[in-house]
């Protein structure tokens, strides 16, 4: 079975509805299944854009922080844990690491909008405040998004050096996995100076660099692939597979009929390893008993 389903604020009509459809979705499972929305905080909210689901929206980190520093931020995040959980949601794809002081960048309005040290500490707040309320987090977008374009409309490179990323960018994501992060999701940006040729959700330089150098051994997680940065580059039928070589656990995909038998298939001519799918399913599975939905 799929290893989860990740919600739009189209799919979520009111409490009743959200919560029948989230229970039905579990039922349809054997191996119970992690249900996920993105509710950032700002611009970037699926259950607090219902009113009916919530009285205004959550407020975006930016304004957060300015309204009371981290003790805002963490009561924020208890209480949007809180909210979620009720529901049935289980993931919450978030918190946003990365860095942004560019108010026209595609990225800044979802960041904290302040520099490394304080956003790392930022993603300390909220990694520890969701470990503490018992639902899933995933640090995103890896290995941070700077000024690139919107990877939905189409391919963005990244031309900063190395060393740029290890001053800055890293930082954050260090902080949440370091604070007990379980989940990375990798961006679709051309990160020239680790693999000038290849988006990072299918490079396996970029992968390397987080399982080796920054020692991350939970889930990743590829950003959707049916997004136009990668249709753009591979088409449909071939990214899930590159995800997979490349070294994702978890594969987001919105043309999942497609991309599930492109890796079935792969796995049956040999082009993918069935050992390296079950590796990743470890990950998976020992995620979910970390988050109590599978227990012994």
């Amino acid at each position: 079975p799929v290893g989860g389903l990740v919600y739009f604020a189209k799919n979520l009509e009111n409490r009743a509805q959200t919560v029948t459809l989230l229970e039905n979705s579990q039922s349809y499972s054997k191996i119970p299944l992690f249900l996920g929305v993105d509710e950032e905080g700002g611009t970037v909210v699926r259950v607090s854009a219902n009113p009916d689901l919530r009285d205004t929206r959550f407020s975006s980190p930016q304004k957060l922080y300015a309204e009371g520093g981290l003790d805002r931020i963490r009561s924020d995040t208890e209480e949007k844990d809180a909210l979620l959980l009720s529901l049935g949601i289980n993931v919450n794809l978030a918190p946003v690491c990365d860095i942004s002081s560019d108010p026209s960048s595609f990225i800044y309005p979802r960041t904290l909008g302040q520099d490394a040290e304080t956003t790392s500490d930022y993603i300390r707040t909220v990694v520890g405040q969701m470990k503490s309320d018992g639902i899933g987090m995933v640090l995103k977008h890896f290995p941070g998004y700077g000024g690139s374009a919107d990877t939905h409309t189409g391919q963005a490179l990244d031309p900063r050096l190395l060393s740029d990323f290890e001053k800055n960018d890293l930082l954050p994501f260090e902080a949440g996995i370091d604070a007990g992060a379980q989940a990375v999701l990798v961006s679709h940006n051309i990160v020239a100076c680790l693999d000038a040729d290849y988006p990072a959700s299918l490079s396996p330089a970029v992968h390397t660099l987080l399982r080796g150098r920054l020692g991350f051994d939970g889930v990743i997680m590829t950003d959707d692939l049916a997004m136009q940065a990668v249709t753009d580059f591979t088409g449909d039928e071939n990214a899930a597979v590159l995800a997979v070589q490349a070294g994702n656990d978890l594969i987001i995909s919105s043309d999942f009929v497609t991309q599930y038998h492109a890796v079935l298939d792969a796995v049956k001519n040999g082009t993918l390893r069935k050992n390296d799918i079950e590796q990743a399913a470890q990950r998976v599975i020992l995620w979910k008993i970390q988050l109590g939905l599978i227990s012994f």
